[in-house]
């Protein structure tokens, strides 16, 4: 629906002003230099999906611009080029730090060099490496200029070759030009003797270029050059929403389809000579919009795992996960948990809690069943191997496995093969909806009727994540959660949506109905001269109606404080719509992903988790599951963590009219970073009880 009457930030432009919040990081000196450059790469990997994704979906939009600008209220041929616009000089600003970084690099005895910069003996150890490991998996493509031009992959990194002869003999160069694949199966990094205690690190690029005369030998040529470009194509797919017996085929020829999508950019080394573009523009047909210079490497997500050769000093120091007071993995989990509600906060406590729950469902003889929604998994999921062993102990286990999380697929439908082989109930969702929920149901007989125990999130099963994500996860045997969460299995094993839930927050059907009303409560508590606030944490706040109803009670004198990590179209203090409005962004060491609602309901404050962001396909498109937190000392514990956000001074980041991504200094004289102080305020507690 469009409300062109209030103030609105168009989502795309907020999500690349969220990307620049990843870039500030890398240009932080306080950040450790490896780090910094991590955060390039996660500045890298984000924009590759925003193309992908995103950018996709505009240019399919442009197509039919006149009806889309009525209908959505934005040109999106205009936010095209805007996106452009800002890409361009974020690149500019990419390359700048990537600059710097190599000096800091420097300073510390650590050398990113090229071909052009090896010597001798770092010359013939390149040469030797080259020939044993690289050289077998070159295919180099010859490009006949008559003929198409060959297919180029995905987020993969080519080396344009040109190949010169000149010859006295000849009135004008002849000219080859060539394509060679950079492999995606070999280490990115190669890391070169070290030499008087200074460290080399030379890219697999370069590499490659260093041996351009070992792979074309059979040319005759008197000059050879070669820029790197990448293709980042339309990763949408374009499935029918049945879900069938048939779908998981359906999906995965999808996937094989989204490698030869449109193509949506061209990045390419901006020192490429025209000529070389100008080939690859026209063999493609780009269109302008799509042609964004970049620097010498591109795929720069690889540089997450790029490696310390120096000092312990140069990454983030691992934490020590907490323990969760009272809670044990060294005793049965069922007994205390009937006894108590128990809450862990990822990534400062362990995600091991959530797998010796499962383990112990696993191998307990009074569990009979099992039921769990999996979203995105690790790639060794422990997760599954619980579930697998529980069938084998004779459990009845449901798992319904969502195929559609994007860029997951291929994984999942590998887990979903792996279930079924394994006997699991494999359930893949509801016809048009992803499941997008965190949940998980243990029903064990005790005195000869069944009890439930569940786990109840805002993230993924997933315990790589859960080392980086920050999150939260429920354990509790409070029947007003868990007879309601065995509503929300029972519906989804027949394939059906539910409602009329008391205590849960149950999308599609009632997230949003029941956050209106919290916010209405609000609203007359505001009117009424009473106690009204409303605190809301997410990862992204995009929903036009959630954002309108925001702003009505923003005028109703409520005072409103939200904690959003990545887009926000909502524009805070703006005069008639705004003013009781404040809006910070975290950007930090961890990945902030929880969602969280806080009410003053007057004088007793209400508090919720949440699978769901505050955005239209989450309250209308996906199941999803939110849940009161009932008792007291867990209720305190997330009001004191939230606390600690709203005191950020270092990491946090006003979103303003400006879109200037300016620090929150709301105290100068004390420094508070959310991620150290919660760690310190978890640990603190566990000593004190």
């Amino acid at each position: 629906m469009n409300l062109p009457k209030i103030p609105l930030l168009n989502r795309e432009i907020s999500w690349l002003y969220f990307n620049d919040r990843v870039l500030q990081e890398a240009a932080d000196h306080s950040v450790p230099l490896i780090e910094r450059i991590k955060f390039l790469a996660i500045f890298s990997s984000n924009l590759d999906e925003f193309y992908r994704v995103r950018v996709a979906t505009l240019n399919r939009l442009a197509i039919v611009v006149s009806k889309v600008k009525e209908e959505l209220g934005y040109n999106p041929k205009k936010t095209l080029n805007q996106i452009k616009n800002i890409v361009v000089k974020q690149e500019k600003k990419f390359n700048g730090l990537y600059a710097d970084i190599i000096k800091e690099l420097a300073e510390n005895k650590i050398f990113i060099i090229n071909d052009i910069q090896l010597n001798v003996t770092r010359g013939q150890f390149v040469k030797e490496h080259f020939r044993e490991h690289i050289l077998p998996t070159i295919v180099p493509i010859i490009i006949d200029e008559k003929a198409p031009f060959p297919e180029l992959r995905d987020r993969v990194i080519y080396l344009l070759v040109k190949l010169i002869k000149t010859d006295d003999k000849i009135s004008k160069p002849q000219i080859k030009h060539a394509l060679i694949e950079i492999p995606k199966t070999l280490n990115r990094f190669l890391v070169l003797p070290e030499t008087n205690k200074l460290k080399f690190i030379i890219l697999l690029d370069d590499v490659i270029r260093y041996c351009l005369d070992e792979i074309f030998f059979i040319f005759d040529y008197n000059q050879i050059e070669a820029h790197s470009l990448q293709i980042t194509r339309d990763a949408e797919l374009d499935l029918d929403k049945t879900v069938s017996d048939k779908f998981v085929d359906l999906l995965t020829k999808s996937i094989q389809k989204r490698k030869k999508g449109k193509p949506m950019r061209l990045l390419y080394d901006s020192e490429m000579p025209i000529d070389m573009l100008s080939l690859v523009v026209n063999k493609l047909n780009l269109h302008s919009e799509s042609l964004i210079p970049g620097n010498r490497y591109h795929n720069f997500k690889d540089f997450i795992s790029f490696p310390n050769v120096g000092d312990e000093t140069l990454e983030y120091k691992k934490i020590l996960p907490l323990p969760v007071n009272g809670l044990s993995i060294q005793k049965g989990m069922f007994q205390l948990i009937k006894r108590r509600d128990y809450l862990v906060n990822f990534p400062y406590q362990s995600f091991d809690y959530i797998i010796h729950f499962m383990r112990e469902a696993a191998i307990d003889p009074k569990v009979t069943e099992i039921n769990i929604t999996l979203y995105r998994l690790a790639e060794n999921s422990k997760i599954i191997n619980a579930l697998i062993n529980a069938c084998r102990n004779g459990k009845k286990v449901n798992c319904l496995v969502e195929l559609k999380a994007r860029f997951d697929e291929t994984a999942n439908i590998y887990w979903t093969n792996r279930l079924q082989e394994e006997g699991v109930n494999v359930n893949y969702g509801i016809t048009g909806y992803k499941v997008h929920t965190k949940i998980c149901l243990i029903t064990r007989i005790e005195k000869g009727e069944p009890v439930f125990y569940a786990n109840l999130a805002t993230g993924n099963y997933n315990e790589k994540t859960a080392r980086i994500y920050c999150d939260h996860s429920l354990f509790t045997a409070d029947k007003r959660i868990t007879t309601e969460l065995h509503k929300v299995f029972d519906a989804l094993s027949k394939k059906t949506l539910s409602k009329d839930y008391k205590h849960l927050v149950v999308s599609p059907l009632e997230t949003r109905p029941k956050l209106f009303t919290l916010i209405d409560t609000e609203i007359d508590n505001a009117k009424a001269g009473k106690i009204a606030y409303i605190i809301l944490k997410m990862n992204s706040l995009a929903d036009e109606l959630t954002i309108k109803k925001l702003y009505t009670a923003s005028n109703a004198g409520v005072k409103i404080k939200l904690i959003i990590r990545g887009m926000c179209c909502l524009v805070p203090g703006k005069v008639g719509f705004s003013e009781n409005i404040e809006v910070i962004s975290i950007i930090d060491k961890f990945l902030e992903h929880a969602r969280i609602w806080i009410f003053a309901n007057h004088d007793k404050e209400k508090i919720f988790l949440l699978s769901a962001d505050l955005m239209t396909r989450n309250l209308d498109h996906r199941v999803e599951v939110g849940f009161p937190i009932y008792d007291k000392n867990i209720k305190e514990e997330i009001r004191q963590m939230v606390d600690i956000q709203l005191m950020d001074n270092t990491k946090s980041r006003e979103i303003n009219q400006l879109n200037n991504n300016k620090y929150h200094k709301n105290n100068i004289k004390i420094k508070y970073r959310t991620q150290i102080d919660t760690y310190n305020y978890l640990k603190n507690k566990n000593l004190i009880l």
